[in-house]
């Protein structure tokens, strides 16, 4: 009878996770994070001419254009990140996953740090305007904020390693891209600070 009992606990402890579907709570936060950072980035490059769009402050730094396909390009490359965190096995979600929800908000738009983009998000006039990136972002930002409204998925319960916080579950991927958004606002405001920005 012991042994059954052994048998049967073992049993128990290798079943799969129950997956819980996204909380209201953090389905909220994460759309929050996603239009917030939408609208600063549209915000930012509205009605800025040609000469503004592509003044460059140095000739080591980039346009405001450039930062324009570049945001445009990670938000598929990171929201690539999500998927594949929910495509590994389930596990048991962290015991609590707001301090790095918080952590990644924070961290992403701080610019006292500069870091060297991949290789396939750096500038490469892969759009034919600033207006053909902007609206591949919105189109994509747009269907990113449609899942996370919809979906069903655990998303805190599926990981993907991140090379500088480790695991991450898939809603911080969401809201890392939402934070590498804001980011690049960010850069795009120290342009238009630039003593030399165009007027028009």
């Amino acid at each position: 009878m012991r042994c059954l009992s052994c048998l049967l606990l073992i049993g128990v402890t290798l079943l799969p996770l129950s997956a819980e579907p996204i909380s209201k709570g953090d389905r909220e936060f994460g759309m929050s994070a996603l239009h917030a950072s939408r609208k600063l980035f549209l915000d930012s490059v509205a009605g800025l001419s040609d000469a503004q769009l592509n003044f460059k402050p140095a000739p080591d730094r980039w346009s405001i254009a450039e930062v324009a396909e570049h945001i445009a390009l990670a938000e598929q490359f990171i929201y690539q990140a999500a998927s594949a965190a929910l495509k590994s096995p389930a596990r048991e979600k962290m015991a609590d996953p707001g301090k790095l929800d918080e952590k990644i908000l924070a961290m992403l738009p701080d610019r006292s740090v500069k870091r060297t983009a991949p290789e396939p998000l750096r500038p490469q006039n892969k759009f034919k305007s600033t207006a053909e990136a902007v609206a591949a972002f919105k189109s994509a930002r747009d269907e990113h904020i449609k899942y996370l409204s919809e979906t069903q998925d655990a998303l805190r319960e599926h990981f993907f390693k991140n090379p500088a916080l480790g695991d991450i579950d898939a809603l911080q991927w969401i809201l890392f891209m939402s934070g590498h958004t804001e980011r690049h606002v960010n850069q795009i405001l120290e342009v238009k600070a630039s003593p030399d920005f165009p007027k028009q």
